[in-house]
């Protein structure tokens, strides 16, 4: 009987456990930025700043994290490209300018911090929404003189 008991109370527990992890959105770090999954779905930051829109205090931190994501990747592209038409020049034997291979540069260097204060408001955007996830169940073990007594708490 007891075993039954305690395979009762273990499933009730991992129940809980998968029922409480769906829907929560997680930051997955990349080599060239950020991913966001939710259970198996690899989501966009458009799509996640839509799913945050029912948490008020979460949109507004996602929606500064998404500007920064978008003026940082403007700023990487069009410092790519500057760097790369000198080199594109240099290469196919021609006078490149370096100057604005120097402009290219400073731009995706000018990028960095952007990226990083995108990843920043992403997190505090993704804590805020993923509190309502949490456990609110707590259960408290209590031994009597004929075995022992499991009471829930919400």
């Amino acid at each position: 009987m007891k075993k039954i008991t305690l395979l009762i109370v273990f499933s009730f527990f991992s129940i809980m456990t998968l029922a409480q992890t769906a829907g929560e959105i997680t930051l997955v770090k990349t080599f060239g930025g950020a991913k966001f999954e939710m259970d198996t779905l690899t989501l966009s930051p458009r799509q996640v700043l839509e799913i945050l829109r029912e948490t008020p205090l979460a949109y507004e931190e996602f929606k500064l994290a998404k500007k920064n994501y978008n003026i940082a990747g403007v700023m990487g592209f069009s410092g790519a490209i500057l760097v790369g038409v000198p080199l594109i020049s240099a290469i196919s034997g021609g006078d490149p300018e370096w100057g604005l291979a120097a402009g290219g540069a400073a731009l995706i260097l000018g990028s960095i911090p952007l990226n990083k204060a995108f990843q920043k408001h992403a997190n505090n955007a993704l804590d805020v929404y993923n509190k309502k996830f949490s456990s609110r169940i707590s259960a408290n073990f209590y031994l009597t003189g004929s075995g022992f007594k499991l009471k829930f708490g919400f």
